[in-house]
């Protein structure tokens, strides 16, 4: 019986032994049958530790969307102009003073290959009226005051 060339990943040693060993498969111009077939099986294997291990789904939206520009390494205006929107609005979106729009919401989880729950989560916007506060529990919070 042969060996088999990979195993279903375990460890994070072996998770990222394996996305350098497809990193430097990728970058291979001219790909033989049996390199092709090697990139989608690690890719699989990747992807199935990733799916298990994942932790996104606890993250605020406005903090995914940042780690994934950081790992992408994509600026403000990059993002602007792949959501079809003003840089003004993304600033807004990325500063909690506006939330996340359905279409915007639909290409972020297309341009980042995520599904659209990890954006579609309810978050703390900062209001102008109190905007001064640096406490995101009390952000949204108003007080009623009573006229003597």
């Amino acid at each position: 019986m042969e060996t088999l060339l990979y195993k279903v990943v375990k460890t994070k040693k072996q998770y990222y032994e394996y996305c350098k060993m497809l990193e430097e498969l990728v970058v291979v111009k001219a790909k033989s049958k049996e390199q092709k077939d090697a990139i989608e099986l690690l890719t699989l294997l990747i992807e199935k530790w990733d799916e298990d291990h994942n932790t996104f789904s606890d993250a605020d939206p406005i903090e995914l969307l940042r780690y994934l520009m950081e790992v992408n390494v994509l600026k403000s205006t990059d993002m602007a102009s792949i959501l079809g929107v003003s840089k003004s609005l993304f600033s807004d979106i990325l500063n909690y003073r506006r939330g996340l729009s359905k279409e915007v919401i639909r290409k972020l989880s297309e341009r980042f290959k995520v599904s659209q729950e990890l954006f579609n989560k309810t978050y703390k916007l900062v209001t102008p009226l109190n905007s001064h506060l640096k406490d995101a529990s009390v952000m949204n919070t108003r007080k009623s005051l009573n006229a003597a």
